[in-house]
């Protein structure tokens, strides 16, 4: 079996465009996700009690339902709800819920590791579990915490590529594009795994980079 070299030439910038695309959805997913990730760690750890529970369940349903059947329902189910947000969007907002659950497990475990005296200590000068929660153990759990929260990011970058099936035109559905039309997929599937190895220790480097100028309290 020879490789043939013409079509990876041409199929090399397509897939280029594609993995723009890709690395446009991860980017706001991410920024979504960990966000709302973070917000939902600490009302688990500080908040009412009705909103742990909520919380509690919001978790457990992401984590016991597939990511696919996840977008699927986020596709077709916010047009009956009114919101036409299209492919792209759609896609945005699976990733981000997604990603949020799994990013409020992290800071929950990690903030909830700081050492209890600490929050006793804050506790007794009249601070507030909020204040305690956002001004001792959330800084000190941000170093900590970046590995686990590197190792999500990579996992939504990845799952882009089931994005591919509500016709959203990242680096998967690309290649995909590309096999229709020329029927190469040897070269067109190694050249995805090229793409998404390069753009995956990009961002396992500048996490490192991260992890090593963070202060360590």
């Amino acid at each position: 079996m020879t490789i043939d070299w013409a079509i990876v030439e041409m199929a090399m910038p397509l897939l280029a465009a594609g993995s723009v695309m890709t690395l446009k959805i991860a980017s706001l997913a991410a920024l979504l996700g960990l966000s709302g990730g973070v917000a939902l760690g600490l009302i688990s750890l500080g908040g009412w009690t009705w909103s742990r529970w909520m919380v509690r369940g919001y978790v457990d349903f992401i984590r016991g339902t597939p990511l696919l059947i996840q977008i699927f329902i986020v596709f077709f189910g916010l047009p009956l709800m009114g919101f036409r947000l299209g492919e792209f969007w759609s896609g945005v907002i699976a990733l981000s819920l997604n990603c949020a659950a799994y990013v409020a497990e992290i800071v929950r475990g990690t903030v909830g590791a700081v050492e209890k005296g600490q929050a006793e200590a804050a506790r007794s000068i009249g601070m507030t579990q909020g204040k305690i929660l956002l001004h001792v153990l959330l800084p000190q759990s941000i170093r900590p915490m970046v590995p686990a929260l590197t190792n999500d990011v990579i996992t939504l970058l990845k799952n882009t590529s089931l994005l591919s099936v509500i016709s959203v035109y990242e680096l998967t559905r690309s290649g995909q594009a590309i096999i229709a039309s020329h029927f190469a997929p040897l070269e067109i599937f190694g050249l995805l795994a090229i793409y998404y190895y390069a753009i995956i220790s990009v961002l396992s480097w500048i996490s490192r980079v991260i992890e090593r100028r963070l202060p360590a309290w």
